[in-house]
């Protein structure tokens, strides 16, 4: 049985600002209509599949719950990392995981947020894989490249494997300048690395023990002391953080004498910039890739995103602009690796856009910002059926409540009613209070907030079906 583990982390800094900390690329619909996560767990969907074991942090497990849910996929397991340790340490909670259902088991590694166009090549070196893999060796699947990428490492092979389709890995070559790119090329024999890779449960964990004992037996022993919240598996905090941060090409790959690569042709990207969308995306008559509500006139070679409202071009030609209604991004298409600097700027300078939208997700549904100013604050809420908002109360603001769509149960205080649509009540500063979708379709609501702090850090829970922190209120 082969184990798919989608290791869900990072935020894709370079796709921003449709990429952000809240809510980063994996999650969101960039290639296709689904999120690329999701993307990622229906390509690994089937009888030689076991059920895929998600290993995400804390913030963004009820987002990766909904989509799964709505995709209908049950996870094996959905792992949260209480910090971020780069792919060896979460590779390793992800086998001693598995090891203890299944420990001659294939795990199957797969960064979340790679686009493959070509689904039965990538499924016919899977095959080839799990072959290797079963004779003991840690494989890794070499993209055949399609020019002098500099953004990539590579791969060079070594002597052919018996049954073909596979060589020993000779080594890891780190990412190129362009004239070696080039001659990477020329000679033959090199693949890009996609940092998928393949290995028998307890191969991966004796190799592990001789490589790096350190995040072997850190992240076993988060395994065994985490703890389970609702349908997540906590890993202990202490034990994980414990672990170096480290890749499984650093930790294991590069120092294995065991490693072989499958080298495949499968329409291969790692999305990681705006640019390769623009490869990779369909183009008008002139190379353009637009989404969303765009007019082009005299225009060449573009990525126009509108994620908000009309956004036209006239005379223009190898630009990237990205409109998400809060932030507007136009910058060169060679120039596009330079985004991750803006982003650097944004939070130095103690802005948010690099952390959320203006839309922001919770467990229960979402809240975007639709205007703010001195001591005021209005947002719209859309609450999922059958969801509730924490029971909670604020230090420093008062909110009113206006049923735009739906029914709601509102509590205040001790008093819990029912409002209909264009009915509202208002919450006074300290004041308990709960919002809750009592119907089967989704609940809107209009909040206008005003006080003299409006963060959301003025939030006082004390219940909360989530799990998230409460506590008790004070004795009356």
């Amino acid at each position: 049985m082969i184990y798919p583990v989608i290791l869900s982390g990072g935020v894709g800094s370079r796709l921003w600002p449709t990429s952000r900390a809240l809510y980063p690329k994996q999650l969101l619909p960039l290639v296709s209509e689904k999120a690329m996560l999701l993307e990622t767990a229906i390509r690994v969907v089937g009888k030689d599949f076991a059920a895929p074991l998600i290993v995400s942090n804390d913030e963004h497990r009820f987002i990766i719950a909904q989509q799964m849910q709505e995709a209908g996929i049950t996870p094996l397991a959905h792992i949260l990392e209480p910090v971020g340790r780069n792919t060896a340490p979460a590779a390793a909670a992800a086998a001693a995981f598995v090891q203890a259902r299944d420990p001659r088991g294939l795990l199957l590694i797969l960064p979340a947020d790679h686009h493959i166009a070509n689904v039965d090549a990538f499924h016919a070196a899977i095959v080839r894989g799990a072959e290797l893999a079963n004779a003991g060796k840690l494989v890794t699947f070499g993209v055949l490249p399609t020019g002098p990428e500099t953004g990539y490492g590579y791969i060079k092979r070594g002597e052919a494997l018996p049954g073909g389709d596979a060589y020993a890995v000779e080594c890891f070559v780190e990412k190129p300048d362009v004239d070696t790119a080039r001659q990477y090329l020329y000679d033959g024999g090199y693949d890009w690395n996609a940092g998928i890779f393949m290995f028998r449960v307890d191969t991966i964990i004796e190799e592990m023990r001789a490589r790096c004992p350190e995040i072997a037996a850190c992240a076993a022993e988060a395994v065994v002391k985490g703890t389970r919240d609702l349908d997540f598996l906590r890993l202990e905090q202490a034990s994980f953080s414990a672990c170096p941060s480290d890749s499984i090409d650093y930790a294991v790959m590069e120092h294995t004498s065991s490693a072989a690569v499958v080298p495949v042709d499968m329409g291969w990207s790692d999305i990681g910039s705006w640019s390769a969308l623009w490869e990779i995306g369909e183009k008008d008559e002139t190379g353009n890739v637009v989404s969303g509500d765009v007019i082009l006139e005299d225009t060449k070679n573009c990525f126009v995103r509108s994620e908000a409202g009309l956004t036209a071009t006239i005379g223009v030609e190898n630009l990237v602009i990205v409109d998400t209604g809060d932030v507007l991004l136009v910058a060169s298409r060679d120039r596009v690796q330079d985004v991750k600097k803006i982003v650097e700027r944004v939070a130095a300078a103690g802005r948010t856009e690099h952390h959320a939208h203006k839309r922001v997700h919770r467990p229960w549904g979402y809240y975007e910002s639709i205007n703010e100013g001195e001591r005021h604050q209005v947002k719209h809420l859309l609450v999922y059926p059958g969801a509730s908002l924490s029971l909670q109360m604020h230090h420093h603001r008062a909110e009113h409540w206006v049923v735009v769509r739906g029914r709601a149960e509102v509590t205040v205080g001790k008093e819990c009613r029912i409002l209909e649509e264009n009915e509202s009540v208002y919450i006074p500063i300290e004041t308990t209070h709960r919002l809750s979708n009592p119907g089967g379709e989704p609940l809107s609501i209009i909040e206008v907030q005003s006080g003299s702090y409006l963060g959301e850090d003025d939030i006082v829970r004390f219940d909360d079906v989530y799990g998230r922190e409460v506590k008790k209120p004070a004795a009356e």
